[in-house]
């Protein structure tokens, strides 16, 4: 069985040292125009947490009820694992006129980009273990953010009890359709994170309809 050895932190690079201290004080921020959201997507060679790698990672701010599209990074990582029979799906191939950096570097810039802002991923569990499992590959520690799942916030619009067990997982698509969102860009990891960030504006909007929304009752 393996495991991971924690580093001291006089180990970790520079940059990592940075994105902890931006955790060591508690923040103030505590209502939803406080904060600074960041919807994120990961395109990878599969599914496996292991074996498999990311390809892409695409990310927009969100401030204050708005898509900030100012406010975004798009990174491309040099293939150590290529699957021909996933090119289809999001259409990034081993070679090509694509700039493609190393898996560190490409953290590096992440890291760097999304500071301490609570972050917003569909099916958020999948991409927040392969962006660890890519960080403590390079010896780094793990996502410190909240994170919220817009899968799991859709279902409260639908009044259904969340649990673990829940047979209704609620796909991307589905969430387009039902809140009537386009879908030209899906399976490009930037496009996905905007349809995201759409898509958390849109629920936020259905459960604080008439209230005051404040952060607590989102990371509730």
């Amino acid at each position: 069985m393996g495991f991971w050895f924690k580093k001291n932190k006089e180990e970790y690079p520079d940059f990592w040292k940075e994105y902890e201290k931006l955790f060591d004080r508690k923040s103030k921020k505590s209502t939803f125009k406080d904060v600074r959201f960041v919807a994120f997507d990961t395109e990878t060679t599969g599914f496996d947490y292991d074996n498999d790698r990311i390809l892409s990672i695409g990310a927009v701010g969100i401030k204050n009820k708005s898509i900030q599209v100012s406010d975004q990074i798009e990174v491309y990582l040099e293939q150590e694992i290529f699957k021909e029979s996933t090119v289809e799906i999001h259409g990034i191939r081993k070679h090509g006129s694509l700039l493609k950096l190393s898996e560190k570097e490409a953290l590096r810039l992440f890291i760097a980009y999304i500071e301490d802002a609570i972050l917003i991923a569909h099916h958020a569990n999948f991409d927040k273990k392969m962006v660890n499992k890519a960080l403590q590959r390079n010896g780094l520690g793990v996502l410190k953010n909240k994170i919220l799942d817009t899968a799991v916030l859709f279902k409260k619009t639908k009044h259904l009890v969340y649990h673990t067990n829940s047979p209704v997982h609620y796909s991307l698509d589905e969430l387009c359709n039902d809140l009537k969102i386009s879908k030209s860009d899906r399976h490009t990891a930037s496009g996905d994170a905007y349809i995201t960030a759409i898509a958390f504006l849109k629920i936020v909007s259905k459960l604080f309809r008439n209230k005051k929304i404040e952060l607590k009752s989102l990371l509730r």
